[in-house]
């Protein structure tokens, strides 16, 4: 079901709405004052484009699990 649930595109449009998103405000909070200072070290760059993927990932895997709960939900009451 796991497979199915990565194949599901409101899976993938939640995690990009969301877990991007939401990501990009973090790096952007944590990171910002530094890019804004032009003080950016390849430390910082690594962050500002870890922080979204991380956000991204676990937003993903957590609209997945989500869409495998409710199916397993509705394949019980058939």
């Amino acid at each position: 079901m796991w497979r199915q649930a990565f194949q599901q595109r409101a899976v993938w449009t939640r995690a990009l709405k969301l877990g991007f998103t939401t990501g990009c405000v973090q790096a952007a909070v944590n990171q910002g004052d530094i890019w804004l200072h032009h003080a950016a070290t390849a430390e910082v760059v690594g962050k500002t484009i870890a922080s979204p993927l991380i956000g991204f990932t676990l937003v993903l895997v957590a609209a997945a699990e989500t869409w495998v709960q409710k199916s397993s939900e509705q394949n019980e009451n058939v």
